[in-house]
Formats: structure tokens, sequence, C-alpha cells
């Protein structure tokens, strides 16, 4: 199977921004951008996310992966395909909406926790898998499931995870991260998203080498 694979950038970190709004993506995206990162989920619980995105999509450079979370439906994904984003992250394996997402080449990482879930979201073509909660899972838990999955799959393990334990994940090869709370939360300014992206940045290449 030809899956969009996921781009080749040297921090496989995805910020995730649950709760920006459209005013403050500007300095948002520009602290993120700045500190090295280059995937960036905006959730759709978020306000007006499908602006947002759309304002963070014309600030990235040619190399950045833009995108939604919590995409749930055809319709969803359609939106994000409007505005230019790139990368479809969910928090489950709906077959019809997934497939979609595949359609118009996005890259995308669907949310799974079982391996009947990560067989069927490798099944319908997807880039990567989402392993969620990755803190109820662990690194074991993950590894277990890895060992029947395809070996070109990106695993990522979101929830749980942060710069704190990155390190325990390491020593089973995992490399990708979705990181939430402990980069972002609703309200937080530029200056302590910048601070605490650098400090994730810093935490990575310190466990992964520079």
């Amino acid at each position: 199977m030809n899956r969009i694979p996921f781009p080749d950038m040297k921090y496989p970190l995805v910020a995730i921004l649950r709760g920006l709004t459209p005013a403050e993506t500007p300095a948002a995206i520009e602290a993120l951008l700045g500190a090295g990162f280059r995937a960036i989920e905006i959730p759709l619980n978020s306000p007006d996310p499908f602006k947002s995105i759309e304002i963070a999509v014309k600030m990235a450079p040619a190399d950045a992966l833009i995108g939604a979370g919590t995409i749930l439906t055809k319709a969803d994904v359609d939106r994000l395909d409007d505005v230019g984003g790139r990368l479809f992250v969910s928090p489950n394996v709906d077959v019809p909406v997934l497939s979609h997402a595949v359609s118009k080449k996005m890259v995308t990482l669907p949310g799974i926790f079982t391996p009947t879930e990560a067989l069927a979201a490798a099944a319908t073509g997807a880039t990567g898998l989402k392993f969620f909660p990755a803190g109820a899972l662990g690194p074991s838990g993950i590894t277990a499931i890895r060992t029947v999955l395809p070996p070109d799959l990106l695993i990522a393990a979101v929830g749980g995870v942060s710069d704190q334990n990155f390190g325990d994940y390491a020593k089973v090869g995992i490399k990708a991260f979705g990181l939430g709370s402990s980069l972002y939360q609703t309200g937080m300014d530029a200056r302590d998203i910048a601070a605490r992206a650098k400090a994730t940045i810093d935490a990575y290449d310190r466990v992964f080498g520079a």
C-alpha cells in the first residue's frame, strides 16, 4: 500500500493547541516555529478552528505540516482541505472518514488503543497511528501491539507524554509524539509557549541526539 508519508523532519513532534483562538494563533505559531516545531494540530473543539488553521497555514514554511485534530466527519475533512490543512488527526478509527482523508492525500494519524483499531487504520492507508492515551498503554503496551503492524507505519505516542518521559519511549524505539497540555494550555501567552517549546526541543535533543 502506498501510504502518504510523514514528512522528514528533525523533530517528529506534533504540537496540539486545543482551545487556541484565531486572535492568539499568529503569536503561538510564531513561537512554535521559532523553537523548531514543524507539525501543528489545532483540534476542532477549539474556538473557530478552521480560521486558526487557515492563519497557521499561511504563516507556515514549506516544510511545515499544519492541520486539525478531533476530526469526526467527512465534512470536517473537506473543510480542512478547503483551508489548506494537510494533517488529519482523529481520536478514533472511523474507516469512511479516514479513507476520505487518505483520498485527499493528507497525512493521517488516527487515534487507536487496540490491535483491532490499529490494523483497521493500517488497512485503510493511515500514514501512522496515534496511540492514545499512551500513558495508559505505556511503552510496553504500544510495543506489544506494534509487533503485528506493518513496519512502514509511523508510531506516535499521545496523551500523558511530555518532555519528562521521552526517555521511556526511546527505550522501545518510539520517536514521534503529540504534545498537548505539557506544551500549551488555553490562554497561555506567546512567551510561555516559546519557553515550553524550547524546553521540549532541548529534552528531545538530550534523549535522541541533537
